[in-house]
């Protein structure tokens, strides 16, 4: 039996005519750029999230980017996060002209420690952007206490943690602000690219608006040097359709890994995800860890099954970082998860046979021991 690593074309299948009818209303609105359809997205995003406001954007790395930027993050500042994530969050730090600095992850969690955060702090220190990797919440309480003691922003990096929660917060609603990307395949996925910043605060939301939409208070007074971030209304529309079975799927990748889970617990060169005792996982990425994790993907993909590797390269031994000088073992945990991360397939629809099967491919591979801490 061949198992995708994602499948798209399942997850759309039984939608196909509520999206169909969702495309042709903004169609014949002609509302194309932002307009109502964004906007009665991001309201049912809000209620969704439980936070005051919501701003739909071209992406997640918009989002990112605009927040930083709304918060006056500039040239000779500095912006904390983790090295184990996607390129763009340090990419839109870099893009506000601003330096990012890493704080390794818990081995455990794979998001940020916040016992290496306080040491990381400078007087250059504008801002904490944790990431919720996976689709697990980083252990917000301690980096919270630590923003506040220094008077901090913390902006949530949730791009992979649609639904997750942290003590019953939903991602995206703890910090000052929360960033999502509704890339296709993400729990949450658009027809193409888009993004949303949800936050509590009037004044930051009203900021987030006219920096997407050209720095414009109205059509053509700008107050401010902006961007065209706009989120398109196809895609708020089909996102508005999309957000009624986020729930339903985040319950499916629960049960799922639950059943991964069970049956690989006890094979000693294995290492599964765990859910913090804090939060409410929803396996954006079901990432084991492995040694020889090249030689395992390799039998699973000779068996018909597809996998990934998120991320091979921590962003500090990136190309494009090599100038902040960050040596190899800089951040030793990170670095060893990039080395042992294995993404098993993982999205709602998976069939229990689908699983039975990668559970006996991965089963019957003898690797290396790996210790559990």
């Amino acid at each position: 039996m061949r198992v995708p690593f994602l499948d798209l074309r399942a997850q759309h299948d039984p939608l196909h005519e509520e999206i169909l009818t969702a495309v042709r209303e903004v169609i014949e609105a002609s509302a194309f750029a932002g307009g109502p359809f964004v906007e009665k997205f991001e309201k049912d995003f809000v209620a969704y999230c439980r936070t005051n406001f919501a701003l739909g954007l071209g992406s997640g790395t918009e989002a990112l980017w605009l927040s930083l930027l709304a918060l006056g993050v500039g040239s000779g500042d500095e912006v904390i996060t983790v090295p184990s994530t996607f390129m763009a969050t340090a990419e839109a730090i870099s893009f506000c002209g601003a330096k990012p600095v890493f704080v390794d992850i818990d081995e455990r969690t794979y998001t940020m420690d916040p016992d290496l955060l306080e040491q990381a702090i400078t007087p250059w220190t504008k801002a904490i952007i944790p990431v919720h990797l996976f689709g697990q919440i980083a252990d917000m309480d301690p980096i919270m206490e630590i923003a506040h003691k220094y008077g901090l922003p913390v902006i949530e990096d949730a791009c992979q943690a649609h639904g997750a929660e942290y003590k019953g917060k939903k991602a995206g609603s703890i910090g000052y602000a929360g960033c999502f990307s509704f890339y296709p395949g993400k729990n949450l996925g658009a027809l193409g690219e888009a993004g949303v910043v949800v936050t509590n605060d009037r004044s930051f939301s009203e900021k987030i608006q006219r920096l997407r939409d050209h720095g414009q208070e109205k059509k053509y007074h700008h107050s401010d040097i902006g961007w065209n971030a706009r989120m398109d209304g196809i895609q708020g529309a089909v996102l508005r359709v999309k957000l009624k079975t986020l729930e339903r799927g985040n319950v499916a990748r629960r049960a799922h890994a639950r059943c991964y889970e069970e049956s690989l617990d006890g094979k000693a060169d294995l290492i599964t995800p765990r859910e913090a005792a804090y939060a409410r996982h929803v396996y954006h990425i079901y990432a084991v860890r492995v040694q020889g994790r090249d030689q395992l993907m390799r039998a699973l993909t000779d068996a018909g099954i597809a996998c990934g590797i998120h991320y091979p390269v921590p962003i500090h031994r990136q190309k494009a970082y090599r100038h902040l000088g960050l040596e190899l073992g800089s951040f030793p945990i990170a670095e060893r998860c990039a080395e042992e991360f294995l993404s098993l397939p993982m999205f709602p629809e998976l069939s229990s046979e689908q699983i039975e099967t990668v559970v006996r491919e991965v089963k019957s591979h003898s690797l290396p021991a790996l210790a559990v801490c």
